[in-house]
């Protein structure tokens, strides 16, 4: 069963003078993008296709992934009247596709499977956290606090199916790093990209990847504080191996400060945003 329902959410605190226009158009492609995880259910369940507990465990990730989509939609057709969510998510799923027709995972195993949805979820608990922390909009700050907490518990299932896979295919720290760092760098590629194009941009506009990209991430990243980075940086640990409260923790946390917040401002300064 769903940990929550739309419904039971207080849209009658929808304050529309507090909405930030920017962190509406994040809202917005973010909201695709969770819809959009069906796919990448029918993608997991095809890589793990003799592991009925954990294709049960997927459907249902996806179920509430999917709600979390239109909880986002919902919010986002309240702050903007004009926008119909439903007609972008189609857009999107005619414009961005995944490959779905696998018997393996693209990572080279299920565990490093398993540590790319751990990076996935240590991104999107990370992200509505924060968006909960930066927003003064009293809905959007209700939903994402709920979106955030599903995310952390999402995190902990892929991480406890890694621990399980991990023990068959036994993937030393450092090629559990490569993978986790490479699943990270791969939040810039056209799936959030995309989710911008089709979610704000007119379909007369031409797609160009790098323009949407750092549209999306320079109001995306604006919500973050150091304490959000701090936590993810203890996620990638725990989900490595890496030793958790140590002075490599702390330096890999210094070096993370210092690039992600000189991307956000790069970022930033190319769509011309505060």
């Amino acid at each position: 069963m769903k940990h929550w329902q739309i419904d039971q959410l207080p849209w009658d605190s929808f304050d529309p003078s507090k909405v930030d226009p920017e962190l509406l158009k994040a809202v917005k492609a973010a909201s695709v993008v969770e819809r959009n995880s069906v796919d990448y259910a029918i993608y997991l369940n095809n890589v793990f296709k003799d592991d009925p507990d954990f294709q049960q465990a997927a459907d249902h990730w996806a179920i509430e992934e999917i709600q979390h989509g239109d909880a986002l939609g919902r919010w986002a057709m309240l702050a903007d009247p004009g926008w119909d969510y439903e007609a972008a998510f189609q857009r999107y799923r005619d414009f961005y596709h995944i490959k779905l027709d696998v018997d393996q995972s693209v990572r080279g195993s299920r565990t490093g499977e398993l540590i790319a949805r751990c990076m996935v979820e240590t991104g999107t608990s990370s992200f509505y956290t924060a968006l909960a922390d930066a927003t003064e909009e009293p809905a959007l700050k209700a939903l994402c606090k709920q979106i955030a907490a599903d995310e952390f518990r999402h995190f902990k299932l892929f991480y406890d199916h890694m621990q399980r896979y991990l023990k068959r295919e036994k993937i030393g720290t450092l090629q559990r790093l490569r993978i986790a760092l490479g699943r990270v760098t791969e939040s810039e590629d056209d799936e959030l990209a995309s989710a911008y194009y089709t979610t704000n941009e007119p379909s007369s506009k031409p797609y160009d990847h790098n323009d949407c990209i750092a549209n999306y991430m320079a109001r995306a990243m604006r919500s973050y504080q150091p304490k959000h980075l701090r936590r993810v940086i203890g996620m990638v640990f725990k989900t490595t191996g890496l030793t958790p409260h140590s002075k490599l923790q702390d330096a890999a946390f210094w070096v993370a400060e210092k690039l992600f917040f000189k991307r956000q401002r790069k970022f930033a300064k190319l769509v011309g945003i505060n």
